[in-house]
């Protein structure tokens, strides 16, 4: 492999490294400023104020996290097109950001709509049952799953290994992302094998018509379009384990 070529490749992955890097410590510095008590208004406004612009900061980051990774693909392809091994190890490299859930992916599957009752008062009109009853979330996801779900989204954001779906006062939390009804759920696959696992009488969608009275339609795409995971994924505890 020539050294011009090289040298490109390990500057913007070293690029990259420090971008997340920078990433993962806004994170962990504005999830650990809870104090656990009353902040008085001039200081709440204060970090109000710092959280916005961390927040501004982040989205800077990761929009040229992004150009580099694309400048980082081109370099890649380049290399690829000359040496039949790197072709092979970019191909099973691709697979595993696949099964990460780091990168945009496209093919057959389900889109499932949520929406909650229609509402008879004005208390109803405040109410969301699915927000109320998030578990049902879980359980359709991990049928989707079991069905051979290949990548899974809600409300665009990625399902992965460290997605958390919890209640936040009026809102469902989905990878710290705030959400709300209605919810649109997709999911790459076999479309037929997924449908029939989440229709089966007794099933997940059904003790939602029929329990919860929810508005649940599923839509068969030819091609569905699932985000990657933009957030940034620690680990603290887990290593490699050397052969």
């Amino acid at each position: 492999m020539k050294k011009h070529k090289i040298m490109p490749l390990i500057a913007i992955g070293c690029m990259a490294i420090l971008i997340g890097l920078v990433l993962s410590i806004q994170i962990l510095t504005t999830s650990g400023s809870d104090q656990g008590g009353l902040v008085p208004l001039a200081k709440l406004k204060d970090y109000e104020q710092s959280l916005k612009e961390v927040r501004e900061e982040k989205e800077e980051a990761l929009e040229e996290l992004f150009i580099l990774q694309e400048r980082l693909a081109s370099i890649e392809n380049e290399m690829a097109a000359d040496d039949a091994f790197i072709s092979g190890l970019l191909s099973d490299i691709e697979k595993y950001k696949m099964a990460a859930g780091v990168i945009d992916v496209y093919g057959p599957g389900i889109i499932v709509t949520i929406k909650d009752p229609a509402a008879f008062d004005e208390y109803m009109g405040q109410f969301s049952v699915i927000t109320y009853n998030y578990e049902l979330l879980l359980s359709l996801v991990n049928k989707m799953k079991e069905a051979g779900a290949e990548a899974i989204s809600i409300n665009e954001n990625r399902i992965v290994h460290t997605t958390e779906i919890s209640l936040a006062s009026n809102n469902i939390n989905i990878n710290g992302n705030a959400t709300a009804p209605p919810y649109y759920i997709k999911a790459i696959g076999n479309p037929t094998t997924m449908e029939n696992a989440l229709t089966i009488r007794g099933g997940i969608i059904d003790t939602m018509k029929t329990k919860y009275n929810l508005s649940v339609d599923i839509d068969v795409k030819d091609e569905v379009v699932i985000p990657r995971y933009t957030g940034v994924m620690n680990f603290r505890y887990a290593e490699p384990l050397s052969e």
